[in-house]
């Protein structure tokens, strides 16, 4: 009798848990040293089991004869009757057997039922990589031709076929177990290892490559997962993992793969639309973190290299110190009156060196010490001085009275003497000479507090806050990157650089200027039109002359502790102001960059104007 079948199955599998240094003979030399490679290892309770003996149906011969029995033993073969009743070919052999040991035909008979039941048992095994097939015929058959002839050398070797179909449906369920279990096996031991083992032994296998499939499905499944997570690196691995599973078809992962490009370009393309639309809005409170955070969560789905990576952060950049504008932009906001307010350029950011510097003759202790300033944000500021027009509008839609109304008079300039002088009944209505002003001239005889309440109009008119420059904001505009004596260099004044006292120019009863720019002249004797002169290189008119302009700050005599940043040296209330830039009638050394001066707050003449800056 041959055991023991199990024992020595059991006895195999169990190889797969020994080491290297094992020197357990294995029954399967080839199968053990793959699975003494780690392969994969099958526990004795995941070992299948059938009977190992067959019990032999009785068979009835008792009123037939020898002839006869094996007459009907060979009609039971013909049919394919071999052991499973009474009247199938082995019981009525067996029987025969068991009546007359003797009979001179009864060896042939059984060889060749034997013969065609180890035939059938192998047709049963062939088969079983097919779907659909059952080992149990296979065990059932292995029991007869155990039961009939069990040390035969052709039993021992079906057997030792049995046992090895019965290894691979071990690997099959445990295959699909580590399958349920979640237990892959991509990357060490799991469901794959073994489906793979039995590929090995049968290529065809069905349930072995419907294992195979299952597996790639599952990684599919958490590539899915994954990208659902917003993980798509993890997407990106399990869908390499489950292209190596079935190489040769690769349809299935490259649809896999399309499905989940196409989701994470509408996540990323989502992404994208919204966090522009959260850089639209700005000003809003948390807006400016929420792009952040939104542009984070972006950069960590979007493929590397994505184009729009760079045009978020330059949107942030851009939010972070324009707000809804960009650097040299041009624009006006629309009036809730009608019409629009003062054209702005939108001054970038950056940092200079504030005040005059040590080798400036001309400097005075005010101007001093020169001081590094940073922007943070830009600006936007007035592309020229508030004109007449500007400032009428205003008067008419609130009625306002300026300081020089109330008071009566204001300083114009007395062309007999070549002197400034108080003359009665002057106002914002009047130019320099005390004549009424063109619309296009730059608005005068205009207090601190006149051109203050202006810029509140404005502010309540827009929505936005207007406001008069801060002195650092007006320097640097005036700068406009330059470093030098003046904004357009050293010496002289090119043409067309503004309204500065020339040599060449001359009042209309032919005066001239005693302290000038010798070589220039400009044509005016007196403020010009707004915007008549070419703009600086930030597309701003007249910072360098025209009019003296009124500034946010108070007067300090020199910068000891002087804001840094960009914001005015302000103390509400205090009386007397800063006024930046030349005007029409300064000397030479008054149109330097550094130049500065301070000016009672109530005071109106015809030399100092104002413009106005918009935050943004």
């Amino acid at each position: 009798m041959r055991f023991p079948v199990l024992a020595s199955l059991l006895l195999v599998l169990l190889c797969a848990c020994q080491t290297e240094g094992d020197s357990t003979a294995p029954e399967n030399p080839g199968m053990d040293a793959r699975l003494r490679r780690g392969l994969v290892s099958v526990s004795g309770d995941e070992l299948p089991a059938y009977a190992l003996n067959w019990r032999v149906p009785a068979a009835d011969i008792a009123d037939a004869d020898d002839a006869e029995v094996i007459a009907k033993a060979k009609a039971a073969m013909a049919a394919g009757m071999l052991y499973e009743n009474a009247d199938s070919a082995i019981p009525l052999l067996l029987a025969l057997a068991a009546r007359s040991p003797e009979n001179p035909a009864l060896p042939a008979q059984l060889q060749a039922a034997m013969t065609q039941l180890l035939a059938q048992g192998d047709s049963v095994l062939a088969g079983l990589g097919e779907a659909g097939a059952d080992i149990a015929t296979a065990h059932r058959i292995a029991a007869v031709a155990r039961t009939v002839d069990g040390e035969a050398a052709e039993t021992l070797a079906f057997l030792d076929r049995v046992d090895a179909a019965d290894r691979l449906q071990a690997l099959l369920e445990h295959g699909e177990q580590e399958l349920a279990a979640g237990n892959l096996g991509e990357s060490s031991l799991g469901a794959l290892t073994a489906f793979r083992e039995v590929l090995r032994a049968r290529p065809a296998d069905a349930r072995a490559l419907q294992g195979l499939a299952a597996v790639e499905q599952a990684l599919i499944a958490r590539a899915q997962q994954a990208a659902g997570q917003d993980d798509y690196v993890a997407s990106d691995q399990w869908l390499s993992h489950a292209a190596k599973v079935r190489p040769a078809q690769p349809w299935v992962v490259d649809e896999a793969r399309r499905r989940l490009r196409l989701q994470r370009e509408a996540r990323v393309a989502g992404l994208y639309a919204q966090a522009l639309k959260t850089l639209d809005r700005p000003h809003e409170f948390g807006a400016l973190k929420l792009a952040r955070s939104q542009i984070d969560e972006f950069v960590g789905i979007a493929a590397q290299g994505d184009w729009r990576v760079a045009r978020l952060h330059e949107r942030l950049e851009l939010a972070t110190r324009y707000g809804r504008h960009r650097p040299g932009q041009r624009f006006s906001d629309p009036l809730a009156s009608g019409g629009h307010g003062p054209p702005l350029v939108v001054v970038p950011h950056g940092q200079f060196m504030m005040g005059a510097s040590a080798d400036d003759k001309d400097a005075v202790k005010a101007e001093w010490p020169q001081h590094p300033v940073r922007f943070q944000r830009g600006f936007a500021l007035a592309r020229t001085e508030t004109t007449v027009a500007d400032f009428a509008r205003f008067i008419h839609a609130t009625g306002y009275r300026t300081r020089a109304e109330r008071r009566g008079y204001s300083v114009v300039y007395d062309e007999r003497s070549g002197n400034f002088v108080l003359r009665n009944d002057i106002d914002w209505r009047h130019d320099y000479l005390g004549r009424v002003a063109p619309p296009n001239l730059p608005v005068l005889h205009i207090s601190v507090q006149d051109a203050e309440a202006y810029a509140n109009w404005l502010s309540e008119q827009t929505g936005q806050r207007y406001r008069l420059p801060h002195e650092a904001e007006f320097e640097y505009a005036l700068r406009s990157g330059t470093s030098t004596l003046f904004p357009w260099g050293a010496g002289g004044p090119p043409p067309q650089t503004g309204n500065l006292t020339g040599g060449k120019d001359q009042s209309p009863s032919g005066r001239r200027w005693g302290n000038a720019f010798a070589d220039y002249g400009d044509g005016y004797w007196g403020p010009a039109p707004a915007g008549s002169f070419r703009a600086n290189a930030f597309g701003l008119h007249d910072l360098e002359g025209n009019l003296s302009e009124w500034m946010m700050d108070c007067w300090h005599v020199g910068y000891r502790r002087a804001p840094a940043d960009g914001g005015a040296w302000y103390n509400p209330g205090c009386r007397t102001r800063v006024v930046r830039g030349a005007s029409w009638s300064s000397a030479p050394a008054q149109a330097r960059s550094a130049w500065r001066m301070s000016q009672a707050h109530d005071v109106t003449n015809a030399r100092t104007g104002f413009r106005v800056v918009r935050d943004i």
